[in-house]
């Protein structure tokens, strides 16, 4: 079971005169909600955790719904044997996530993790759902803590690009 997370950091706080209703793209997604992400294997307790506590939380959300969908830009689906790969990068980082797709499996790590260290797998379906379900209940968390941001014409936009499944 794929559990996917996150944690708002209390040294990057958001400017508290920030106008959420009228936030463009690009603050959304590189300048406001720092903070930490996780990726987490339930049945084998292992994960793939930020802690760098500067990471821009939607932007990862966000990206990571776009790499499930590159993913599987092959019309063949779980009978593409691929491999199909794609990666997310961190801002003021090097550091990068990669996910390789061979049939109907995706294998997740990380530059930070060690070499031999095996990847996460998961079902490309699962990822996709726990994706969409991380992206829409960090918006839920993020509207209810910041007055206006619901009304956000961005955050409709994405809402609506990536519906839960």
């Amino acid at each position: 079971m794929l559990d996917i997370g996150y944690s708002l950091s209390r040294r990057f706080p958001d400017p508290p005169q920030t106008d959420y209703r009228n936030a463009d793209v690009r603050a959304l997604r590189h300048d406001l909600f720092s903070g930490d992400v996780y990726l987490a294997d339930t049945e084998t307790d292992r994960e793939l955790s930020t802690s760098w506590g500067w990471l821009p939380v939607l932007d990862f959300a966000w990206a990571l719904c776009d790499t499930v969908e590159l993913l599987d830009a092959d019309g063949r689906g779980n009978r593409s044997a691929g491999p199909h790969r794609a990666e997310v990068d961190f801002t003021e980082s090097t550091e990068r996530m990669r996910f390789e797709r061979r049939f109907g499996w995706v294998d997740i790590t990380a530059d930070w993790c060690p070499k031999d260290e095996p990847p996460l797998t998961f079902g490309h379906a699962v990822l996709r759902r726990e994706a969409r379900d991380f992206l829409h209940d960090l918006l839920d968390d993020l509207t209810d803590m910041h007055e206006g941001l619901a009304d956000n014409p961005a955050v409709w936009t994405l809402r609506a690009r990536f519906p839960r499944v």
